[in-house]
């Protein structure tokens, strides 16, 4: 049972989010520092987000044909509702699509980080179409049991809600996956949206059935119920991205840095901090060795540990590593850098 709860938290968007941004096996790498081949791995990453994008939106595109086939067939409002709906969720895809664009710009004078931050923008956009959605699904469901409708196609109007529904999980089952893959919370975000279309297409069916037994009230209170849903998505996406831009991350990732330090008997670490800029982590770190240790041997040890934290640490694009002055920091428990290395 736990696990069964857990997985159904996590199917509504509340369980472990970001799985492919830490963990202590050894992966292939896929930060800039460490690829030397023709393209650059951020560039790959961003591909493939682009790719996951371009199938989900043919794959709505799909499914609001068929379901407009279907309106032109049954002639039910509540469908051309839901299929115009979907039509317009499909869009989301445009705001992702340009923000992986731009996150393969590289870095300038101006954006000396890159364009990556442009995903937490495209984020906050999508969270924004899913509240509207949510809101839009509150009204028209409080709508229905203020002025009731006699609902009619009872058969295909289930028929096309069913169809609504595969297409949208389909959808949201390739990008949360692919968003994980490549740490990317807006594709994240965007997934559950997907999600939330998919309820509201089965809502359509369970109200036609609850209508077709004859209890006429059905379809309005489904939707109010699954309003409800897309509220709790809505905080949880919500949370996600803001997390993301205002640099918070999972306390796991201060946990991994330690954790491959601890590879490096010679470097105590002193300061951590890490955040995200698009997809890609970026740390911050500062480390205590032996004061009477040659030069040399100091960059030895920072470069160990360097090759430690992206052996462990798979979404590590760079690590800024510095030396700390240990008698400063026992004395007023923060570092003085006195050397630098990327």
């Amino acid at each position: 049972m736990p696990v069964l709860g857990a997985r159904i938290l996590d199917w509504f968007g509340f369980g472990p989010r970001d799985h492919a941004a830490h963990g202590h096996g050894h992966h292939d790498h896929v930060s800039g520092s460490h690829s030397h081949g023709v393209i650059d791995a951020t560039i790959a990453t961003t591909d493939r987000g682009i790719w996951a994008i371009k199938w989900s939106f043919v794959i709505l595109a799909i499914t609001a044909a068929m379901q407009m086939v279907v309106v032109a067939l049954s002639g039910s409002v509540a469908l051309l509702a839901d299929t115009v709906h979907n039509i317009g969720d499909a869009t989301t895809a445009i705001p992702l699509w340009i923000a992986f664009l731009l996150a393969r710009r590289k870095p300038s004078p101006t954006f000396t980080y890159g364009l990556g931050r442009v995903e937490d923008l495209a984020g906050i956009i999508i969270v924004a179409i899913i509240l509207f959605s949510a809101i839009v699904a509150g009204y028209q469901a409080i709508d229905r049991l203020i002025n009731p409708r006699v609902v009619t196609h009872l058969g295909w109007l289930a028929a096309a809600g069913i169809v609504g529904f595969l297409g949208n999980e389909a959808v949201a089952v390739f990008r949360i996956r692919v968003g994980r893959e490549i740490n990317s919370a807006a594709l994240i975000a965007d997934g559950y949206h997907a999600r939330t279309d998919g309820l509201t297409s089965l809502a359509v069916v369970l109200g036609a059935f609850g209508v077709w037994l004859g209890f006429a009230l059905a379809d309005p209170i489904v939707g109010l119920l699954i309003t409800l849903a897309i509220f709790g998505i809505v905080w949880q996406s919500a949370r996600s991205v803001l997390t993301r831009m205002l640099d918070g991350i999972d306390p796991d990732v201060i946990g991994d840095i330690h954790h491959a330090a601890a590879h490096v008997p010679a470097a105590r670490i002193v300061e951590a901090k890490a955040r995200w800029i698009g997809h890609r982590l970026h740390a911050d770190i500062a480390i205590a060795v032996e004061e009477s240790l040659p030069v040399c041997e100091a960059k030895t040890i920072i470069a160990a540990l360097e090759h430690q934290l992206f052996e462990h640490m798979p979404a590590l694009a760079a690590a800024n590593i510095r030396l700390a002055n240990a008698v400063a920091d026992h004395r007023h428990g923060h570092p003085h850098g006195e050397h630098d290395s990327h």
